[in-house]
C-alpha cells in the first residue's frame, strides 16, 4: 500500500512539473509551479521527510511562485509605461 502511495505521488510530481513546463504565460506558470511544489511537500512527507516537506511547502508553494508573479507584473506595467 505504502508503495502505491509513492508511485501515484510521483505520477502527480511529474504531472506537474510537465504542466509547468508547458505552460507559455509566465503568470500561469507560477501557478503551476506552485502546484508543484505542494505535490513534492507532499512527497518528501510520504517519503517521512516532513522537515524537508514544510520546508517545500514554504518556499516551493509560497515564496518562489510569490516572487515570480510580482516581477512578472512589475516587467509588465513598466513595458506599457514605454
Amino acid at each position: 500500500m505504502h508503495d502505491a502511495l509513492i508511485v501515484v505521488v510521483l505520477l502527480l510530481v511529474a504531472a506537474a512539473a510537465t504542466g509547468a513546463v508547458l505552460q507559455r504565460d509566465p503568470a500561469r506558470q507560477a501557478v503551476v509551479l506552485s502546484a508543484l511544489g505542494l505535490t513534492l511537500a507532499v512527497l518528501f512527507t510520504v517519503l517521512q521527510a516532513p522537515d524537508v516537506g514544510l520546508a517545500q511547502l514554504a518556499v516551493g508553494s509560497a515564496v518562489t511562485p510569490l516572487m515570480i508573479l510580482l516581477t512578472v507584473r512589475k516587467v509588465r506595467r513598466k513595458g506599457r509605461r514605454e
